[in-house]
């Protein structure tokens, strides 16, 4: 059921991307302003233009961040929206951006995250809760869980979800950006050290810091803002779900997948584009069995198939349906605001063919014309997922 009805057609104009990684001589608004600057050189557009802003972040960085974030770029009155919605945040803002000009209230809108995670554990919910007691809430806990189950319902070995982990280090290393490029073997994966049985360290993002920018644009008005329509980037649909009854209650909703699939068939729905002709897709995979079971949700592969896809090569950058061409959280890194636009960012700069050494072609592109269709999909705690999809 597709929820709500666009309007006018909107494109990503400009985007911008502040590596990942640790920078402890930098906080969160400079992070940030780094990324929108590099989004308006990148559609040629005036900050005194923007008429919107909307900041994804989760971690507290005191009030207003996103107008500090901002206020050196020139104090211009818009409104600019702090968005928290777990790790799905930048994502939501970029969703709010996308109605925003749809529906007509804007011509421009800016979307941004960052992140600075502080270091260890992530738990999802409020320190008193009887779950932080018991650590039911630890976030690759609930990963563990579920790929445990995962291995025992479809037969998925260990090797073969390490080899998501390989996988994403092989991507990342021909990314500038990534906070993590070293290659690791299968068993280099598996002999790291425990995290949640059967989870090891290497098959966890790490968490990071780093920021991320879109500028979108109703396609009627690029004229208006000389903004070149050749490297504009259609978005066919923008969708923001959260949980409801799924009759699995043994699975925590803050760490399933199936949210994904109403939100993916919504995206689908409202785009007219079906499964088979998304040329790539970026993921959350904050673990590597998140990577398989949300390809799963998405209806990219099978159910219970997507570990036979990794093992023969089909989500690689030379597959039929290459994930997390970047990297991904496992290797990219993980700054919670930011990530869900920096799949935006990837998948623009896939659909631009600008990607370099790691452009890819899709199931049905080539080197000509490169990949048309670029799907990104970002969950959230909380039971939150959100689901765009990019052609060119």
């Amino acid at each position: 059921m597709v929820q709500f009805k666009p309007g006018r057609e909107v494109v990503v104009a400009g985007v911008g991307l502040h590596p990942f990684g640790r920078f402890p001589e930098r906080d969160l608004a400079s992070l940030a302003r780094d990324a929108v600057t590099e989004a308006l050189v990148d559609g040629g557009i005036k900050w005194s233009d923007i008429p919107v802003a909307y900041f994804g972040h989760v971690y507290y960085q005191g009030m207003s961040i996103g107008e500090t974030a901002l206020s050196a770029l020139g104090l211009t009155g818009i409104p600019i929206i702090n968005v928290e919605n777990a790790c799905s945040s930048g994502s939501t803002a970029f969703w709010q951006a996308y109605w925003g000009v749809t529906t007509g209230m804007f011509d421009l809108a800016l979307a941004f995250g960052a992140e600075k995670v502080p270091s260890g554990p992530v738990t999802v919910t409020a320190s008193e809760s009887p779950e932080r007691y018991i650590g039911s809430d630890h976030m690759m806990a609930g990963y563990a869980l579920r790929m445990r189950r995962y291995m025992e319902e479809t037969g998925a070995t260990d090797r073969s979800l390490a080899q998501v982990a390989v996988k994403a280090r092989q991507n990342a290393t021909l990314n500038p950006f990534a906070h993590r490029n070293e290659i690791y073997t299968i068993e280099e994966v598996l002999e790291s050290r425990l995290i949640a049985d059967p989870l090891t360290l290497f098959q966890c993002c790490p968490t990071s810091e780093g920021s991320a920018a879109a500028v979108l644009c109703a396609k009627e008005s690029l004229k208006k803002y000389g903004i070149d329509e050749e490297r504009s980037i259609t978005i066919s649909a923008a969708v923001l779900r959260s949980g409801n009854y799924n009759g699995r209650g043994s699975d925590h909703s803050a760490f399933s997948p199936y949210r994904t699939e109403p939100a993916a068939i919504e995206a689908y729905q409202s785009s007219n584009i079906k499964p088979e002709e998304v040329d790539l897709v970026q993921v959350h995979d904050a673990s590597t069995i998140g990577e398989l079971q949300q390809l799963e949700s998405l209806h990219l592969i099978e159910k219970g198939d997507a570990w036979k896809a990794t093992e023969s090569g089909r989500t690689a950058l030379n597959g039929d349906i290459p994930t997390n061409t970047d990297g991904g959280l496992l290797a990219m890194g993980h700054p919670f605001g930011a990530t869900g636009i920096r799949m935006i960012h990837e998948t623009v700069t896939q659909l631009r063919q600008e990607a370099g050494d790691r452009q890819v072609n899709g199931r049905h592109g080539s080197p000509s014309s490169g990949p048309k269709i670029g799907l990104a999909q970002c969950s959230g705690a909380g039971d939150v997922t959100t689901v765009h999809i990019l052609s060119k």
